[in-house]
């Protein structure tokens, strides 16, 4: 009888084919991670930011008007909300009305100073009288005394002489008196034009003032944005510093990205990066690295770590980075602050 030998099973090459593609498949993406990871910082801890201007009351007053709707687009100097400013109005009325008396006070003060001067001259030229009557009284007291000395007079027209020249010389002494005073008087009045002047301007510095506050009704939009957060209704009562809305500028979006404080060994200013926004993970946005924080994010907390006051473990700190959108018109108006981004940046 013949024998048959078994048929011989050929091997599988399909095992060792499946290996080296995953081998060599691994080893691709291994390279390329790693080549990646030596030109690149990533970090998902990041997030859109903006200027968000608070909007404030600097008076209290009732709510009169609201001229915006929550989230609305808004243009600086867009009027937001007025308040009541009747009080203010009446306010400022009182205040014109005292500048009006104290310019009628200076008015008034003028004049004195006119009317001492006037006394002043009446009072200079009463002395230029008293010594003409005293020089005469002095030639007659003279002449009687050298008539007495050669008993030709009388003592009675001697006396008369002599209480003549007594009496000018007392009226030269209260003439010059009186200029004393006329003079005291011009100067007191002057003196009153310069407190009229400064009342006057304590008058306008309350004009001013009303008028500013009365500015203050009108608040208006401090820059191009959205308007939100809206704390406010008609008829409600503001006082000075209470928030009523916030505007959202959203021209001036930036990244504030978290880097680990070992990432930024190699970052500089002006590294390109590209940013993903989770909201439309297809649009990877051209930005470059603007500014470095000057602290970490845990100094500037509220309750900022103290590693003297107890057992100390190493935390990796990470240092906020600033980046700027070389061009985001595309995107911009789909930008909101808060936002989730992933953030790489080109090393080399």
């Amino acid at each position: 009888m013949e024998h048959i030998n078994p048929p011989v099973k050929k091997k599988s090459k399909a095992l060792p084919i499946i290996l080296i593609l995953v081998i060599g498949t691994s080893l691709f993406f291994g390279i390329s991670k790693y080549q990646y990871a030596l030109h690149h910082e990533d970090t998902d801890d990041a997030q859109i930011d903006s200027d968000i201007s608070p909007v404030y009351s600097r008076i209290a007053g009732y709510v009169s008007d609201i001229r915006f709707e929550d989230n609305q687009k808004v243009m600086k100097g867009d009027t937001l909300i007025i308040i009541d400013g009747r009080d203010l109005q009446i306010k400022l009325e009182q205040s014109e009305a005292a500048v009006a008396n104290a310019f009628a006070a200076i008015k008034v003060a003028e004049a004195a100073v006119e009317t001492a001067k006037g006394n002043a001259a009446v009072a200079q030229s009463g002395i230029e009288a008293a010594n003409v009557r005293l020089w005469k009284a002095n030639q007659d007291y003279n002449r009687f005394s050298s008539l007495m000395d050669l008993d030709v007079t009388t003592q009675q027209k001697f006396d008369a002489a002599k209480a003549e020249k007594d009496g000018s010389q007392a009226a030269v002494n209260s003439a010059k008196s009186q200029l004393i005073v006329a003079n005291k008087q011009v100067a007191a009045a002057q003196e009153q034009i310069a407190v009229a002047n400064a009342q006057l301007k304590q008058r306008q510095v309350d004009v001013d003032f009303s008028k500013l506050q009365l500015t203050y009704c009108v608040i208006t939009a401090p820059a191009d944005g959205l308007a939100s957060k809206k704390n406010v209704q008609n008829g409600q009562l503001v006082n000075v510093g209470s928030p009523l809305c916030a505007v959202v500028g959203n021209d001036g979006v930036f990244v504030i990205a978290n880097f680990k404080e070992t990432q930024l060994s190699q970052m500089k200013e002006g590294q390109a990066v590209k940013i993903i926004v989770d909201a439309f993970p297809e649009e990877k946005i051209a930005a470059k690295v603007y500014r470095f924080s000057a602290a970490t994010g845990a100094k500037f907390s509220l309750l900022p770590p103290d590693n003297a006051s107890g057992n100390y473990v190493k935390v990796i700190q990470r240092i906020p980075v600033k980046i700027k959108f070389d061009d985001a018109s595309k995107v911009k108006d789909l930008l909101r602050p808060g936002m989730s981004v992933r953030v790489s940046v080109e090393l080399n």
